[in-house]
């Protein structure tokens, strides 16, 4: 922030903030990915340790559930169980045992990747540049394209699976030759139908990146108005930017809270949707 006030500039600022820690294949002068074999190792990080978190919570949670006087925190964790259930018997045909921990992982999971974005834009940067001399870093990884389309990826072989398992591999491949026009239309169905697959990932992935990209660019543009007016204004005035900055900022964290756990629960939804469809052998 300050390197934006002092002259460092609104470009250079908002560029730092939005690239990675690239190691591999990176390009020495844009710390941009050049190639396959280039690793965000922030992005990495950040969804790693927010996993490791979920699991070592479930880990100490499991160990002390009561039944006769629940905790307030067991008390939260059992109604947000209760609402994926729900969701997944309101959606999903059938039953998959899988479903259900599938989905409840992927909301909290996705949520607490997206609520990073809560934390002050300078904040984390800042610090592992004065501890460990970090230059670039990015705290939250659904803001890379890399992370949501992982996602995305993961939930679409799980399609391709259970569509194979469930309709069998000749089944599978009728869908391609004979929906949705019967088979007079078979080249126009196999377009159609490849069109309908591809779409599956694409609208996963692409849909939480823009969102959360679009949240953070928000956060960071939010914070250069404050920053720049704040050094350049005087006294009176910086405390006059330096206040909107606060308030502009707890608006849009306010708002910002329904939008991330809005795509969570879209993510998981369109999982629960796209698996299901899986199961129906008819489709």
């Amino acid at each position: 922030m300050a390197e934006a006030a002092s002259g460092g500039g609104t470009v250079q600022y908002i560029q730092h903030h939005l690239t990675n820690l690239c190691a591999g294949q990176c390009d020495p002068i844009t710390h941009k990915a050049t190639g396959f074999w280039a690793l965000h190792l922030d992005t990495i990080f950040f969804s790693y340790a927010l996993a490791a978190l979920i699991m070592v919570v479930s880990w100490r949670l499991g160990r002390s559930l009561v039944s006769d006087t629940p905790s307030g925190f067991q008390n939260f964790v059992e109604t947000i169980v209760d609402f994926v259930a729900q969701q997944v018997r309101d959606t999903f045909p059938g039953h998959n045992p899988l479903i259900a921990p599938l989905a409840l992982t992927i909301f909290v999971w996705v949520w607490l990747m997206n609520a990073m974005d809560l934390i002050p834009v300078d904040l984390l940067p800042v610090l592992a540049n004065s501890i460990f001399g970090i230059e670039y870093l990015k705290a939250v990884p659904t803001t890379d394209l890399s992370a949501t389309f992982a996602m995305a990826l993961v939930v679409f072989a799980l399609i391709v699976y259970y569509n194979i398992k469930i309709k069998g591999p000749v089944g599978y491949l009728k869908m391609f030759l004979f929906h949705p026009f019967g088979k007079f239309f078979v080249p126009v169905n196999i377009v159609m139908s490849i069109i309908e697959e591809i779409a599956k990932p694409l609208s996963l992935g692409l849909r939480l990146f823009g969102n959360l990209f679009a949240g953070e660019l928000v956060f960071l543009l939010i914070a250069l108005i404050g920053g720049t007016m704040f050094v350049t204004a005087g006294l009176l005035g910086g405390m006059f930017w330096g206040g909107l900055q606060v308030l502009l900022d707890l608006g849009w964290l306010i708002f910002h809270l329904l939008v991330i756990t809005l795509q969570a629960f879209i993510f998981m939804v369109l999982t629960i949707v796209y698996l299901g469809m899986a199961h129906v052998e008819d489709h």
